[in-house]
């Protein structure tokens, strides 16, 4: 069995450490969890480091579980936040728990009895399944006399007001206070934490390091409880070499659901990391180990300028999180921009992605009705386009072999351009030179 530990340390995935624990992991199979608030209906890359502390757990021959959080979703964790969250409905959340549930089983293996009892006769863990629980369940019929009583009794306010999540609220970072109703979310992850210990014998919570509050809560509360062992762990928060957040862009999350982010835009958004992000990214989102790993970063120090790093990146991650044929397609969409792709590439794109791949292009629009009766290519490019700025020139260019039409040489400065040549029964792709594309769309 793999040294849990030992794995996430060379991975630069491990910040802070309670005693005991390696020794735990190296003792016997352990259950060890990581929650998930279900604020949206699909995961984010920010989410991609828990979940990938879950995949090595299991990996090193230990139980990951993962816990949606449909109960404390309706609260939300002031980790980190200067305001409180919008709360979700019964309904929204139980939407976004399935989808969630969905996206998880790309990463775990669920295997066929997941949700059963994993414990032997001594109440030790016998299987490596992942197992998928909601908090809701067991919060949906606790009262809140019953809650205040069993659990709320057992923590000091002193103790919760001591916690990084709740000072950086009241003074100093953001001083700007906070509703009861967040100020008891230590209280119920950390229930979650007992819960799981006593029902399901998990002796581990893993987190981002903004959650070590929350999670050495749990750990207090089931000592008070008189339950049994408990540990925490939890990883550096990821950040890009220059501070900047990881996983942010322009339009927003990079998202693990195609209906937000395409795969094309996931597997671009990899490829275009810092060599320097790309180093500590290829430890902790794939599962490569380590010297092959160490053999990536050697060959890319060789030759930085082929991006060896970023391409294996991309092709790992896209892989894992969408598919090889999404991770091919998207390859296949990259290479158009850099002249390697053939006009039949060109037209197995999908709309979508053709529009991604061209995002930015200088466009223009001309009537359908004149391409179906057929428009002179210079006519097309020098006066219903200012692709050109004069017919001379776009001759010129034309007898010189430099221009392409949907990726194929424009030879014929006479013959007319026609419906025919569409893209998707809308665009035409002009390229002057190697890097200057112009997109003309009939409407």
């Amino acid at each position: 069995m793999k040294n849990f530990v030992e794995e996430l340390r060379w991975r630069g995935m491990l910040q802070d450490m309670m005693p005991g624990t390696e020794e735990q992991l190296n003792k016997e199979v352990t259950a060890g969890y990581v929650g998930i608030d279900p604020t949206a209906d699909s995961l984010h890359i920010g989410h991609l480091c828990g979940i990938m502390m879950l995949r090595h757990l299991q990996h090193c021959g230990h139980k990951p579980i993962a816990l949606i959080g449909g109960a404390t979703g309706m609260i939300g964790d002031p980790s980190g936040k200067s305001a409180e969250r919008n709360l979700l409905d019964e309904k929204t959340l139980a939407h976004n728990v399935a989808a969630i549930k969905a996206q998880l089983e790309k990463f775990l293996d669920f295997g066929e009895s997941a949700g059963e009892d994993s414990r032997g006769a001594e109440g030790k863990i016998v299987d490596t399944k992942a197992e998928l629980v909601n908090n809701y369940d067991w919060m949906k019929d606790y009262t809140f006399i019953n809650f205040t009583r069993d659990i709320g009794k057992l923590i000091t306010v002193n103790y919760m007001m001591a916690k990084d999540s709740v000072k950086k609220r009241f003074n100093g970072e953001f001083n700007c206070g906070m509703s009861f109703t967040e100020f008891t979310y230590q209280l119920l992850q950390g229930y979650d934490f007992a819960w799981l210990n006593k029902h399901k014998g998990c002796k581990l919570q893993m987190g981002g390091s903004d959650q070590w509050g929350n999670i050495t809560t749990g750990t207090e509360l089931i000592r008070r409880m008189g339950g049994g062992d408990a540990f925490a762990l939890t990883c550096p928060l990821i950040t890009k070499a220059d501070g900047g957040k990881f996983g942010k862009t322009e339009s927003g999350n990079v998202w693990l659901d195609r209906r937000y982010t395409s795969p094309y835009k996931f597997f671009q958004f990899w490829m275009n990391v810092s060599d320097d992000d790309a180093k500590r990214y290829i430890k902790i989102f794939t599962s490569l180990e380590k010297d092959e790993i160490d053999a990536l970063i050697a060959e890319h120090e060789q030759a930085p300028h082929l991006r060896v790093l970023q391409k294996r990146l991309a092709k790992e991650v896209t892989i894992m999180v969408h598919s090889e044929e999404d991770y091919n397609a998207a390859v296949e969409a990259s290479n158009i921009l850099f002249g390697n792709a053939t006009a039949e590439a060109l037209r197995k794109l999908d709309e979508e992605t053709f529009l991604q791949v061209f995002e930015g292009v200088e466009t223009y629009e001309i009537p359908r009705a004149e391409l179906e009766a057929g428009i002179p290519p210079l006519d097309l490019l020098a006066e219903k386009t200012k692709i050109f700025p004069s017919k001379g020139e776009a001759r010129k260019m034309i007898q010189g072999n430099g221009l392409s039409l949907n990726k194929e040489k424009l030879t014929d400065a006479q013959s007319p351009i026609t419906a025919e040549a569409l893209i998707n029964g809308k665009y035409l792709l002009f390229q002057k030179g190697k890097k200057n594309y112009y997109l003309v769309v009939a409407c």
